[in-house]
């Protein structure tokens, strides 16, 4: 079980679209938008762990070109939150009075992330428990995995927040807001860089 912790750390906390978003939308938005956005991505990523566990997600991923679509899709979307987070300290007019990402866009970016995919089927299909399985160890994985995640995205919500609280120069703060959408578009550019 201590091997299985150990990944379930290391898969979440490096900087993947959940939590460089997380940092991201409490640095540029401040804590209730976070909190909000967040708890979006924990129920996604519960929904997207429901479907590895169930087959769905094995079965979708199965159609011709549906891997591809979501593969695109994700590359959007990330996109539009990394130019949402970028442009939110700045005065550029068509993102003048813009709404902070929220529930749906958490429900919305977990449901096409590849890394909550591989994730999740990474943490379900291996590490198996010597003393339970089946249903019982699907469970005990799901809470386990909660207690991890949980704590992980609210630090990186934490330390977003905290950029925002530093009472920042404008240029500054705005500085940080392009950084960390840059950091959302590198992730694109991986996994653009990934694309078969």
């Amino acid at each position: 079980m201590l091997v299985f912790l150990t990944a379930v750390f290391f898969l979440l906390i490096t900087p993947g679209p959940g939590v460089l978003s997380t940092a991201g939308v409490g640095a540029s938005f401040g804590r209730d938008a976070a909190l909000r956005y967040v708890f979006g991505l924990f129920v996604g990523t519960n929904v997207v762990a429901l479907a590895v566990v169930t087959g769905l997600a094995g079965l979708v991923f199965a159609q011709p070109g549906v891997k591809t679509v979501l593969l695109y899709a994700s590359i959007a979307y990330l996109t539009y939150l990394a130019l949402k987070v970028a442009l939110a300290g700045t005065q550029i007019a068509f993102i003048k009075n813009q709404t902070p990402p929220g529930i749906r866009d958490g429900l919305a970016l977990q449901a096409i992330n590849p890394k909550a995919y591989v994730v999740n089927t990474t943490l379900f299909t291996g590490f198996p428990f010597e003393a339970t399985q089946g249903v019982t160890e699907i469970a005990l994985k799901f809470i386990l995995i909660n207690c991890i995640w949980i704590p992980i995205h609210l630090l990186w919500m934490m330390a977003g927040i905290s950029l925002q609280r530093m009472d920042l120069p404008p240029a500054t703060q705005r500085a940080i807001s392009v950084a960390m959408g840059a950091s959302l578009l590198i992730v694109v550019g991986l996994a653009v860089w990934r694309m078969p």
